[in-house]
């Protein structure tokens, strides 16, 4: 394992300690329906849903593996797959199409080399298109973490990933 990996799997707790599951669980001991929140919980505190988590929420709390799988796999909030330390999500929504977007999309998936829905090699970034942000005045627009970035040209993405590269770069948009 690479040091960005081990340095992307310390901001999460670890797939095969279940401590952090089991106050999960404890939070919402005896709620029927509480599926949802058990999963955005879990995935809060590990980064994503890992087989041997889901296996034990559903043993644990009274769910079939089927559900909770179901659950998982089809609302597109949930993530399978670990992500990478800063998650770059990018406006399809119509203003920010309408403004360019694709564009945008497209200069970030050069610079890192992957595609919408893809994490990097070095487990920095994972990129993916989402449908609206809600600030449609600020198109075209991506949010790395919690930091927005609109009215966004591709000549900007270079200097917005280099922050989140560790390299200085731009502070303001």
């Amino acid at each position: 394992m690479n040091d960005a990996a081990c340095q992307c799997k310390q901001r999460f707790a670890d797939p095969d300690d279940l401590a952090p599951l089991e106050e999960i669980l404890e939070r919402y001991s005896g709620e029927r329906g509480a599926l949802i929140p058990l999963l955005q919980d879990a995935q809060e505190a590990y980064g994503y849903l890992d087989e041997r988590v889901m296996r034990a929420l559903a043993r644990e709390a009274g769910y079939q593996l089927s559900q909770v799988y179901g659950v998982a796999t089809f609302y597109t909030q949930f993530r399978l797959e670990p992500i990478g330390e800063h998650l770059i999500r990018v406006c399809h929504g119509t203003a920010c199409h309408v403004a360019g977007a694709e564009l945008i999309s497209e200069e970030i998936s050069n610079l890192l080399g992957i595609k919408d829905g893809q994490t990097t090699p070095d487990m920095k970034f994972t990129v993916e298109s989402v449908m609206c942000v809600g600030a449609c005045s600020l198109s075209p627009i991506m949010i790395v973490d919690d930091d927005t970035h609109g009215k966004l040209k591709p000549a900007n993405i270079r200097r917005i990933i280099k922050k989140y590269r560790g390299g200085g770069g731009e502070t303001e948009e």
